[in-house]
């Protein structure tokens, strides 16, 4: 063997030697994070000091973080420190996540209504929200709610409820309406399982008790009060694809809510429910967001006023008004195009258009009621949004909708406010 043969082989084996050393993670270094506990941040990462340095593994960590309600923003940077070895930063832009609650409204009885709570999405720092509200509508209600998602490890959590809910509700027999006073007292309890990155379980029962008290309208005598105990079992299956950067979406997301009713009288049977929301979202330059939600759900077909599937502005259809009808079948397919007009550093100005379809099947109907003209319903409109990116879900949004399909019975429309994305 000649001196270049060598030369080449000894040149091979040390360039093979340095390439087969692994680049390993020295330390990992959180940075921008004041409310949330670094040590929490650090117990949710792949990323760990004396792993090896997986870009993929930094790329999962970043999708988790954005996803967190006290992240606004999330990055990462390798830097070298010595020999083989590596330093990581991760760096958070944190949300403002005590917020707030308060609502405004007028009822059909003119009665002005007023909504306040208080939310902490960042409890102690380590993801946890808790809060509560009360809410007078002519009616007192108020509710306590404390979610852990990491309560126990990385992959488990809590979640714990109870509400006491009174409102005036129209309830619809046949061609006749009753206003009724809906009040639904409940306590629920909910075991979080984080099976991985975009997969988790919730699963749980609630205890509830509903009583309805006839208030004006069509009156029947048998149904003038009514006094329920009930059990509900409750499985939620989340898959979730997606990728956040501040008030932009990509990807696809899935969630199968499963219910079961399990009540003791005469007036009512054990209940099943079940409805899967698919969300879809497409980034368009810098500036555009495309989204979109297909909900489709059957329940129980019981010919009964109380059918769960509600029509209602707040929920599905933009512009058709306030708890118009209900079903024991929906399909909803809501899309807008949304847009950002201005941004800046703590503020971002969206416009949208959209168009939200739905139909239901009747209380008692068959699958044909999908198809039926009277129960097909097409709203379209546009809005806009008002973003703050530095506080949680601070989006106030408003909307106006109008009918596209022209029908004797039903709202022409409306303008429809809230807060937080629609979908």
């Amino acid at each position: 063997m000649n001196c270049k043969n060598i030369l080449f082989f000894l040149l091979m084996f040390l360039v093979s030697v340095n390439y087969s050393q692994e680049k390993t993670i020295a330390d990992v270094k959180i940075q921008g994070a004041k409310k949330t506990k670094h040590s929490f941040i650090k117990s949710l990462l792949i990323t760990k000091k004396g792993n090896t340095l997986d870009s993929i593994a930094l790329e999962k960590d970043i999708v988790l973080l954005r996803r967190l309600p006290a992240v606004s923003h999330a990055y990462y940077q390798v830097f070298h420190s010595h020999d083989n070895a590596y330093n990581v930063f991760i760096n958070i832009e944190e949300n403002f996540t005590i917020i707030p609650e308060l609502n405004l409204w007028t009822t059909t009885n003119n009665v002005f209504s007023y909504k306040l709570g208080l939310y902490d999405y960042n409890f102690l720092g380590r993801n946890i929200a808790f809060g509560g509200f009360y809410q007078y509508n002519g009616f007192d209600s108020y509710g306590i709610n404390f979610r852990a998602p990491n309560l126990f490890s990385k992959q488990w959590g809590l979640a714990v409820n109870h509400q006491n809910w009174k409102s005036e509700e129209p309830l619809y027999f046949a061609d006749k309406t009753a206003n009724y006073l809906y009040n639904n007292i409940s306590f629920e309890v909910l075991g979080l399982y984080q099976v991985n990155l975009k997969n988790q379980i919730n699963i749980g029962v609630n205890l509830f008790r509903e009583k309805y008290q006839y208030l004006s309208g069509f009156f029947d005598a048998s149904r003038e009060s009514l006094d329920l105990n009930k059990l509900l079992f409750k499985l939620v299956y989340t898959y979730d694809n997606l990728n956040y950067y501040y008030q932009y979406v990509n990807g696809f997301k899935s969630n199968l809510y499963i219910q079961y009713v399990v009540t003791e009288n005469d007036f009512q049977n054990d209940f099943f429910i079940a409805w899967n929301d698919f969300f879809y979202y497409k980034r368009f330059g810098e500036k555009g967001n495309w989204a979109n939600r297909l909900r489709f759900g059957l329940s129980s077909n019981e010919k009964s006023p109380f059918a769960p599937f509600a029509l209602d502005n707040n929920v599905n259809l933009r512009g058709v008004g306030i708890l118009v009808d209900r079903g024991t079948g929906s399909f909803v397919l809501n899309s807008e195009y949304r847009h950002t007009i201005y941004n800046k550093n703590w503020l971002a100005i969206q416009t949208n258009v959209f168009a939200d379809f739905g139909s239901w099947r009747n209380p008692g109907g068959e699958l044909n009621d999908f198809f039926e003209s009277k129960n097909l319903k097409l709203y379209s409109g546009f809005g806009l949004r008002f973003i703050s990116k530095k506080i949680y879900n601070a989006t106030f949004r408003i909307d106006y909708g109008f009918s596209v399909l022209h029908q004797k019975n039903g709202s022409k429309g409306g303008l429809v406010f809230g807060i937080g994305q629609y979908f």
